[in-house]
């Protein structure tokens, strides 16, 4: 892959590459705890990801709603007659978890494309919670 590039530019492009993988996860990641903890906040939103499929073999994380990926930024009317509240303003928090912590980044990035603020990713979605949970 850095063939192509000049070795010149080579070794920045890796260094701004390492360096986001770094930060990157102290700036935008939900812990176990914090997520263990959203029943007590109903200003969060904790939105699985995954498919309905996924969720009958598996169970969810208390607290959360099934919103799969691929509708993951559905209108105020639809959102709140399908989960019971309102839709999230653009500076709400919300969590986006799923399997095992990819999904989540393309969740992330449609809800940022949307203008939501204050998203942030439970890397370790639902294989963590389930492991933690003795599930």
């Amino acid at each position: 892959m850095y063939l192509s590039v000049p070795a010149r530019k080579s070794v920045p492009c890796r260094l701004a590459y390492q360096l986001n993988a770094i930060i990157r996860p102290l700036c935008n990641m939900a812990t176990y705890e914090q997520v263990k903890d959203v029943p007590n906040h109903p200003e969060i939103y904790l939105i699985d990801v995954r498919e309905k499929e996924e969720l009958r073999q598996t169970g969810s994380i208390p607290a959360s709603l099934n919103i799969p990926c691929n509708n993951v930024a559905p209108g105020s009317k639809e959102f709140k007659s399908s989960y019971g509240r309102d839709k999230p303003g653009k500076d709400s928090k919300i969590i986006f978890s799923c399997r095992s912590g990819k999904r989540v980044l393309e969740a992330e990035k449609i809800a940022k494309a949307q203008g939501f603020s204050n998203v942030v990713i439970y890397k370790g979605s639902w294989l963590e919670w389930a492991q933690r949970e003795g599930l």
